[in-house]
């Protein structure tokens, strides 16, 4: 039966994927990984032997038409990511479009999101939240924080470990150095860790520590 099955993977430790989850990627035609090498680690634990193919940012334009027309001619594929769940700050939202532009059947399992602990560990407002994910690394990056000034919802942003300290810099500028916020780090590994205050808080933290691991920051609405 021709579908796509979108399955979200573990983010950090390996038990955090639902049974629905390996079933599927035991039994579907091919699996789109974005980095087949990472997403082999996980087939190796759970004893998975179906094929893998890449697809990524860089490629997904061009293998895009003809993983669409397997898909019509009768496979199901299955989708997924390094970690966590398809095209949330991942690739996957081209792929899902030509499907429905196609008519194909889509199924997004539920599962691992990094936002969504963060958001509830925070202990910030998560009843209205608005999700940024990544800022603009240069171009347009301004412009989105002066949109954001203003908003009064809980927001959710996803960072890398070389670029944290100059956006919570950035957001004591824009937001104010007392606004409350939220960090959260390699969330479900080994090292996972939260850290709680205000935005200056945050800066003294890690300015005598050195970031590291992925991060998602969540930062208060204006009151």
């Amino acid at each position: 039966m021709s579908k796509l099955y979108i399955i979200p993977t573990p983010i950090g430790n390996l038990e955090d994927i639902t049974l629905r989850a390996l079933r599927l990627l035991k039994d579907v035609d091919l699996v789109l990984a974005e980095d087949t090498r990472t997403s082999k680690k996980l087939f190796s634990h759970y004893d998975i032997q179906t094929p893998l193919a890449s697809f990524h940012m860089h490629n997904e334009h061009k293998v895009l038409a003809k993983y669409i027309d397997r898909i019509k001619s009768g496979e199901t594929f299955a989708l997924i990511s390094d970690a966590g769940t398809p095209a949330i700050s991942d690739p996957g939202f081209l792929l899902v479009r030509e499907c429905v532009k196609n008519e194909i059947e889509v199924d997004c399992l539920p599962g691992a999101t990094a936002f969504v602990p963060a958001l509830v560990n925070s202990g910030l407002p998560n009843e209205k939240f608005v999700f940024e994910g990544f800022l603009p690394v240069k171009k347009g990056r301004q412009t989105r924080l002066k949109l954001l000034v203003d908003e009064s919802r809980t927001m959710v942003f996803y960072e890398s470990p070389h670029r944290v300290i100059k956006t919570i810099s950035q957001f004591a500028e824009y937001f104010g150095e007392e606004r409350k916020a939220s960090v959260s780090r390699e969330i479900s590994k080994m090292f996972e860790e939260t850290i709680r205050g205000t935005i200056s808080e945050l800066l003294v933290h890690f300015g005598t520590k050195k970031p590291k691991g992925e991060f998602v920051i969540i930062v208060e609405g204006k009151k």
